[in-house]
C-alpha cells in the first residue's frame, strides 16, 4: 500500500513542475508561440506550396502538430515542413499549428490562403502629340484578366520609366511622358503583375519612329483560337493654330480573334475557306 502511495506522489511532484517549467518558459519567453508560414499566401488551383512550422527556441525538444480546422494533419518532432496541394475551398484553411514540450503547449496563429487568377498579356496603346520641339506620349496600359490588384509598369527598352501603378478596378494605367523631339525612336512595353508571385506578363513591344509618319509593324501571324497581334497601326490628326505646328500619332495593338465562319450566299464567283476575325482593342 505504502508503495502505491509513493507511486502517486512521485506522479503528482511530477506533474507540478511541469507546472511549474510551463510557468517558467511562459514568464521568461523561453518557449515562445510557434510560426506557422508559408512562401506565399496567394494561389492557383492545383498548385502544390509547403507550409512551415518552428519555434525559435532550438534548445527544446518540441514536439510540432498541423491542424486545419479542428483536425490533425501531421505530427512531427522537430520543425515541421508540410507539402500541400490546394485544389478546392476547404484546402485554403485555416491552418495553424502546435509546439508542445512536456504538458506545456503553445499555438501558432492561423493562416489561410487564397485563390488568385493569373494575368493575361496587357494591351498597350499609345498616343503622341508632338510639337516642332517636343512629343507628349501618353501610354496606357491593361490586362483584361487576372484577378485584382493589378500592378502596371511601364518600360522604354529594358528600363523601368513609371512608378508601379495599381489598379483595383479593371481600367487602364496611364503613364505621360515629355519627349524631345529630335531623339531617335523609342520602343515601349507595359509589365502586368498581381499577388502571384513569378506571374508577370508584358505587352508586346510598340515602336515610336523618330518621324511621325503612320506605321505598320510587319508581326508574324498565327492562326488559331487565341488573339494574336497583327500588326501596330497609327491614326494621324493634323492641328493648325496660328503658327503653331502640332501633329496627333496614335498607336495601336489591336488583338484578332477568330471566331465561326459566317453564312455566305451562293454565287459563281465566291471563293471558299475565308476565315473571319474579331478585332479586339
Amino acid at each position: 500500500m505504502w508503495k502505491k502511495s509513493f507511486l502517486m506522489l512521485l506522479f503528482s511532484l511530477s506533474v507540478q513542475k511541469a507546472a511549474l517549467d510551463c510557468e517558467r518558459m511562459r514568464k521568461t519567453n523561453e518557449f515562445p508561440s510557434p510560426n506557422l508560414n508559408s512562401q506565399t499566401d496567394a494561389v492557383m488551383r492545383g498548385q502544390n506550396v509547403s507550409l512551415s512550422c518552428f519555434n525559435q527556441n532550438k534548445s527544446l525538444r518540441i514536439t510540432y502538430f498541423l491542424f486545419r480546422g479542428e483536425k490533425c494533419l501531421s505530427t512531427q518532432n522537430g520543425p515541421m515542413t508540410f507539402n500541400l496541394t490546394i485544389s478546392e475551398a476547404r484546402d485554403l484553411g485555416p491552418y495553424k499549428c502546435k509546439a508542445q514540450v512536456s504538458d506545456c503547449s503553445k499555438y501558432s496563429r492561423e493562416f489561410n490562403f487564397t485563390f488568385v487568377d493569373p494575368v493575361t498579356a496587357p494591351v498597350l496603346n499609345i498616343s503622341v502629340v508632338q510639337t516642332k520641339t517636343d512629343r507628349y506620349v501618353m501610354l496606357r496600359c491593361i490586362s483584361f484578366n487576372g484577378s485584382l490588384p493589378i500592378n502596371y509598369t511601364f518600360f522604354e527598352k529594358n528600363m523601368a520609366i513609371s512608378p508601379v501603378i495599381s489598379k483595383n478596378v479593371r481600367e487602364p494605367a496611364e503613364f505621360n511622358l515629355t519627349k524631345n523631339n529630335t531623339g531617335e525612336g523609342k520602343e515601349y512595353r507595359c509589365e502586368a503583375k498581381n499577388r502571384l508571385p513569378d506571374h508577370a506578363k508584358y505587352s508586346q513591344l510598340i515602336t515610336i519612329p523618330s518621324t511621325g509618319k503612320a506605321m505598320k509593324d510587319n508581326a508574324p501571324r498565327v492562326y488559331g483560337n487565341t488573339p494574336v497581334e497583327d500588326g501596330i497601326y497609327t491614326n494621324i490628326c493634323k492641328n493648325q493654330a496660328g503658327t503653331e505646328y502640332s501633329q496627333e500619332i496614335h498607336y495601336a495593338t489591336p488583338m484578332f480573334q477568330e471566331v465561326a465562319p459566317r453564312d455566305q450566299e451562293t454565287c459563281n464567283d465566291c471563293k471558299t475557306g475565308y476565315v473571319y476575325s474579331e478585332l479586339i482593342f
